[in-house]
């Protein structure tokens, strides 16, 4: 689509990641959360066309998994759930954890040290970064709290468009938009 201003011709800003499907569950801060949080994580992404077993579905699995357990156990407020947030989008499944507690905050991507063999805590960061393609912290709106958002690549992306798996998706998604590389998610 073209925008025209006094006779010149602009193209439109670029537009970011399309988002096709979105599944979106607020949980309780147990243990028992956190495991109900990968069950819907691996199923929803069945549902939207990527079998259980599959490598990206076995990287968001492992990385529901910690990021629920780091909401149970570091996020945790009384009274207040913690939210997994889903969302298939161009070339991609973003993943999202958000719990209400500002601190402890995690690190950085590139902050991440090594575990020690007796640390008790710290694995699932290092999982995060390994399975993820990008991930970032940042500020919950409104406040208070924070979000972890990771993405896993998904290959075969566009025969998932082309097919239309999952409720209807539009095949007019086969124009995927270039992937950037490891680092922040956009």
């Amino acid at each position: 689509m073209l925008v025209r201003q006094r006779g010149q011709q602009h193209l439109p800003p670029p537009q970011g990641p399309v988002t096709v499907r979105t599944f979106a569950q607020r949980l309780s801060p147990t243990p028992r959360g956190a495991h109900l949080a990968r069950h819907l994580a691996v199923n929803q992404l069945h549902e939207w066309g990527i079998p259980h077993g599959s490598d990206p579905s076995e990287a968001v699995a492992v990385i529901v998994a910690g990021l629920a357990a780091n909401a149970v156990t570091h996020g945790r407020v009384p009274g207040r759930d913690f939210e997994l947030r889903l969302a298939l989008v161009t070339g991609s499944v973003r993943v999202e954890v958000t719990d209400t507690r500002t601190h402890p905050r995690p690190p950085a991507p590139d902050d991440v040290r090594t575990c020690r063999p007796l640390d008790e805590a710290g694995r699932g960061l290092l999982l995060l970064d390994a399975l993820a393609d990008r991930w970032e912290v940042v500020d919950r709106e409104p406040p208070p709290g924070k979000i972890v958002r990771a993405e896993v690549d998904v290959p075969g992306w566009l025969s998932l468009a082309a097919h239309g798996v999952g409720d209807g998706m539009s095949s007019s998604l086969r124009d995927s938009v270039p992937r950037p590389g490891r680092g922040s998610v956009m």
